[in-house]
């Protein structure tokens, strides 16, 4: 029987799920070789334990995430609030487009992440990223249609800006926005909350122990398997590692004041804000270990001092190196863009 966790919410648009759910990118090799049996394990650990908000995407070890859930999800599909997504590309040639937003494309999508997961709806569909070339109110139009069809009860985004959102909004509710949010990474702050709580829209935080950078897992570039994606994102270079090593170690000083690890630092810190904000969080922290998944999930529990929330908060504004290289990101510009046009 699962232990259900007390701290259910209502993320957005009345799709109720667990405070904190569980990435399963992390599976599919992203990160370093996994192991599809161990992976079933922690799965199947982590509904037991009461986290039943499941995220995954088509791209996903080019849908090998969504298969290997489909294991789990024949005997506990009840159990489980599913998360899936549709909209980035892998481009065959190098300055292709690596984002679609075809209307037709993304209902394809719908059917073969369907067949892949063994289900015959999702709970949570989200349009991975925004294709430049696609009004966003015609994409957000095929998911409205999936919704009315009854393969996906909710509408979700990813890597959006505030108007994209609003505009998004206006064709259906969107229920949730899915952004990197962290110590270190905090350029939502100034437009996407404010617009998310106006819109009554919750947070789903990817990226939140900095990608195993918090809790100590990666010390330098070398350490990363050939095929592990961190090698392509700018803070893991070694210049940028080495100036960012201290404010790292800040995180560690302040789990040994508060007597926790640095991923429960890591965690609460976004519980903290969120809370601040008023808007609605589940933050998605991803482990292919069943004990790493039992220490983040302690941060339900963990109240950071306000000397330590003012030690963290101090922190982004020090940080060198983008979060992500990759121009679909918000990070490279786009909001401001949008809003100076305003």
């Amino acid at each position: 029987m699962a232990q259900q966790i007390p701290n259910r919410i209502d993320l957005g648009q009345g799709l109720e799920t667990t405070a904190q759910g569980f990435g399963c990118m992390s599976l599919s090799g992203t990160y370093g070789a996994a192991d599809d049996a161990e992976s079933l394990r922690t799965l199947n650990h982590v509904i037991d334990r009461g986290v039943t908000f499941l995220d995954t995407a088509n791209i996903y070890g080019e849908g090998h995430n969504e298969a290997l859930l489909s294991q789990v999800l024949k005997n506990r599909r009840g159990e489980v609030t599913l998360a899936t997504k549709a909209g980035i590309v892998r481009p065959q040639n190098s300055g292709d487009p690596r984002a679609n937003g075809d209307p037709a494309f993304i209902k394809k999508c719908m059917d073969e992440s369907l067949q892949r997961l063994g289900v015959d709806h999702v709970d949570l569909y989200y349009y991975h990223r925004v294709d430049s070339q696609v009004p966003i109110e015609e994409t957000v139009g095929a998911y409205k249609e999936l919704v009315e069809a009854g393969k996906t009860r909710y509408i979700g985004l990813s890597e959006v800006t505030s108007q994209e959102l609003r505009r998004a909004h206006a064709v259906h509710p969107i229920a949730a926005i899915q952004m990197e949010y962290s110590i270190f990474s905090r350029d939502i702050e100034r437009w996407l909350l404010p617009t998310a709580r106006e819109l009554g829209v919750g947070l789903v935080a990817y990226a939140s122990l900095g990608r195993g950078y918090f809790t100590g897992e990666v010390d330098s570039l070398e350490q990363l398997e050939a095929g592990d994606i961190r090698r392509n994102f700018p803070r893991f270079e070694a210049t940028c590692m080495e100036h960012n090593q201290p404010l790292r170690q800040v995180i560690a000083d302040v789990a040994e004041r508060e007597n926790i690890s640095t991923a429960q630092v890591s965690l609460a810190w976004v519980y903290e804000k969120a809370r601040a904000f008023d808007v609605a969080v589940s933050p998605i922290p991803g482990t292919r270990f069943s004990a790493h998944f039992d220490d983040n999930l302690q941060a339900l529990d963990v109240s950071l001092s306000a000397q330590s929330m003012s030690a963290l908060d101090a922190l982004a504004a020090q940080v060198d190196g983008e979060r992500q290289q990759d121009v679909m990101s918000v990070s490279k510009g786009r909001e401001e863009v949008q809003m100076a046009q305003m």
